[in-house]
């Protein structure tokens, strides 16, 4: 026997795709789409934990169980389907390593979903249900179960039933009927997934912990700029007022997704209003800490006293940044984003990327001329904290690139989400090498007694100016003092001379 030909390009979509929209799986009037022979629902796919030991494993108890509940199921088909069939729908939840246990075909023929004909000959399935094998691991798995409609009602209610999870695993969940005369058939209810510790999705789980400690993080490294900052109020620059935005985004951001995960894993639901700050939040960090970084490398206020015609541009592509960023966020943790196709994601994925990468070009475009400029002037306070920001800088860019390439490898490798016990990793990355620059520009423009070295100054620029111009006035070097002195004798004795003529000349007269 094969697998099912579209449970692979269902899992390889859910790679992106994941189950962001609730434990809690609600189905409101959602139709069976046509698989092979198959009609199909998705009902959802999670990572879940196995129960806790030594725990009641009574569904409604709560603490330390894992499972799936199935409330108020109704199936609901159309008047013209009630006197031509009597229709079964039938569920089945699978791990994801079953996945071979699930379809096939007849003689090496077409796969197939729906036990056919031919298939029902051979006694291995019952036509017009599901095909599927028990597992090797545990014969009690898949778990196949469902309900027929009476005569000519038009709602068929799948019994009340909770699923016990005894092994950590990927678990899919698909509503499924063979019978084409139940075309337009649509379900209504709701299936709850629970983890040991909570509704939180198990790979989802691990962030809750790691935005705890970023929100930590975050506050530690607060108390050492404001302090710098309460110290220093009086030798603040406009750049290190910027810093300190970025900081106090960046705790609210931290803090806020803390909560609504926590809210999330309480109840089973993404709290929507949390969410859409804690994104707003996190956009508006990254929008102004990649300006942060471009004023910076154009030598705003060190070399430069203004961005002069270069602002709006500056400003403009800021704004598209945010907008594009702001979009794509809330789709992927707001919106119910298991509807969007590879297609729709790219489209709102790929004008982030371009963005990022425009970012990238100008800043390393715009340090190069900063950095000559500071050499040929010869500043070197200002030119030895520029060349560590550089440095910095292109580790930044080489371990984004590294990771990227890394993140691609994972996903190419896991199309099945069998590794989703890391996953959370990925997106965390991203916080902490954020938050790892952050310190290094910290570190680097702290608040302290000698900032305003740091900044503009047109005094200096003048006396550089003076220096080049002397320099080409006069190249070669100075000559030594008991040079000089003779130099000087020989000229006061030549003048004497000269003054001396000049009176005896007058006498004569």
């Amino acid at each position: 026997m094969a697998s099912l030909e579209f449970f692979p390009a269902l899992s390889l979509l859910l790679v992106w795709f994941l189950c962001v929209k609730a434990s809690v799986h609600d189905y409101a009037g959602e139709k069976f789409i046509s698989k092979g022979n198959a009609f199909v629902v998705h009902g959802g796919s999670e990572g879940l934990y196995s129960s806790l030991p030594n725990q009641n494993v009574s569904a409604a108890s709560g603490n330390g169980d894992s499972y799936i509940r199935f409330e108020k199921i109704t199936f609901r088909r159309p008047i013209n389907a009630s006197q031509s069939s009597s229709g079964l729908v039938q569920a089945i939840v699978f791990e994801v390593e079953d996945r071979e246990t699930i379809g096939g075909s007849a003689y090496g023929g077409q796969r197939a979903v729906c036990c056919t004909q031919d298939l029902a000959k051979l006694g291995v399935c019952v036509q017009g249900e599901i095909i599927h094998r028990s597992s090797t691991k545990n014969p009690n798995w898949p778990q196949v179960f469902g309900v027929s409609f009476k005569e000519d009602d038009l709602v068929a209610a799948l019994q009340l039933k909770s699923i016990q999870i005894t092994e950590t695993g990927m678990y899919n969940l698909y509503f499924i009927h063979c019978d084409p005369n139940l075309k337009g058939l649509v379900i209504e209810g709701k299936t709850i997934w629970k983890n040991p510790t909570g509704y939180l999705p198990g790979r989802m789980a691990p962030l809750m912990k790691f935005y705890g400690f970023m929100s930590l993080a975050f506050v530690i490294l607060g108390i050492f700029w404001f302090s710098q900052y309460a110290r220093f109020w009086r030798e603040v620059l406009q750049l290190q007022n910027s810093i300190t935005l970025v900081i106090t985004l960046g705790m609210f951001e931290m803090t806020l997704w803390y909560f609504e995960y926590a809210e999330f894993n309480k109840t089973g639901v993404r709290p929507t209003g949390i969410t859409v700050w804690a994104v707003t939040f996190g956009t508006v960090k990254r929008t102004v800490a990649r300006l942060i970084i471009l004023m910076v490398s154009m030598g705003y206020g060190v070399v430069r006293p203004t961005l002069g015609g270069l602002t709006s541009k500056v400003l403009m592509l800021g704004g598209t940044f945010f907008l594009a960023s702001e979009v794509l966020e809330l789709v992927e943790n707001v919106g119910a984003i298991n509807d969007l196709s590879g297609k729709a994601r790219l489209f709102l994925v790929l004008p982030v990327a371009i963005l990022d990468a425009f970012f990238i070009l100008w800043i390393f475009t715009s340090l190069s001329a900063t950095l000559n400029k500071l050499q040929a002037r010869r500043i070197m306070a200002k030119l030895d904290i520029y060349r560590k920001f550089t440095n910095a800088l292109a580790v930044a860019v080489i371990v984004s690139v590294g990771w990227i390439c890394y993140e691609l490898y994972f996903k190419a490798n896991d199309v099945y989400n069998e590794r989703w016990q890391n996953a959370w990793v990925i997106p965390a990355f991203w916080q902490v090498l954020s938050f790892s620059l952050l310190c290094v520009i910290c570190a680097l423009w702290a608040p302290s007694q000698n900032s305003m070295r740091y900044t503009y100054s047109e005094d200096a620029s003048e006396e550089f100016d003076k220096e080049e111009t002397l320099k080409l006035i006069r190249p070669s070097p100075l000559p030594s003092k008991d040079v000089q002195s003779s130099q000087e004798a020989r000229t006061v004795h030549s003048s004497d001379g000269v003054l001396n003529g000049d009176l005896e000349e007058d006498k004569t007269e």
